[in-house]
């Protein structure tokens, strides 16, 4: 994949548990469904300036949804819980 870290995280996700989670140094974010691990970090280091622990994925499952009088489909995308080194921040506001 070629490496561009604002293709590959897409946004913050900015939740009720995501910011319970910041406490201890632990972001979410919308990643590009296609990169890895290794890619991910990268490019939270290179975007934040900050140096990644580890990074954990999970890919979620699109919702079924009412399209007029049909039934639709939404998207499959995936999320990365990246948690940094002790005493890193990242400000999201």
């Amino acid at each position: 994949m070629n490496f561009d870290p604002f293709i590959i995280v897409k946004r913050p996700i900015v939740t009720e548990k995501s910011t319970a989670t910041q406490e201890r140094d632990a972001y979410t974010f919308l990643v590009d469904m296609r990169a890895n691990k290794i890619e991910i970090a990268r490019a939270i280091e290179k975007i934040f300036r900050v140096k990644v622990e580890k990074v954990r994925t999970q890919i979620r499952k699109g919702k079924p949804r009412r399209v007029r009088f049909s039934w639709g489909k939404q998207p499959d995308w995936k999320r990365a819980v990246v948690t940094l080194e002790h005493g890193q921040k990242i400000e999201l506001s």
